[in-house]
């Protein structure tokens, strides 16, 4: 009965390890984009990225302060201690312009990432 189990169970594991083994190899295949983020300062401030399209974004926290990359629009949050790097991946957008922002340095102008 285990043995049974084990060869309707397997395979399927196998499966969805591949998949999560081809997820990751392709996120290192997305188009990039860089942005730093220095005490509530953007840089760039604008990112232009293609419609339609899977995109990365790497991020950089150059500052002496915490800072976090934030879109509500997008749905995206990443909390970076000073020095700290991470990235997020963001699904195809249409057409448009997305606000994003450092959630912990309010004060500071927000970014804008153009979707063309």
């Amino acid at each position: 009965m285990i043995a049974r189990i084990v060869r309707l169970i397997c395979p399927g594991l196998v499966a969805l390890t591949m998949l999560g083994g081809a997820a990751q190899a392709s996120a290192s295949d997305l188009p990039t984009f860089k942005l730093e983020m220095q005490d509530g300062k953007l840089i760039p401030s604008r990112i232009e990225v293609p419609t339609g399209q899977r995109i990365k974004i790497e991020v950089h926290n150059i500052g002496k302060s915490a800072a976090e990359f934030e879109s509500v629009e997008l749905r995206k949050e990443k909390v970076l201690a000073p020095g700290a790097q991470s990235f997020v991946v963001i699904a195809p957008l249409r057409a448009g312009e997305y606000k994003f922002f450092d959630d912990f340095h309010l004060d500071m102008p927000h970014g804008v990432i153009v979707v063309k």
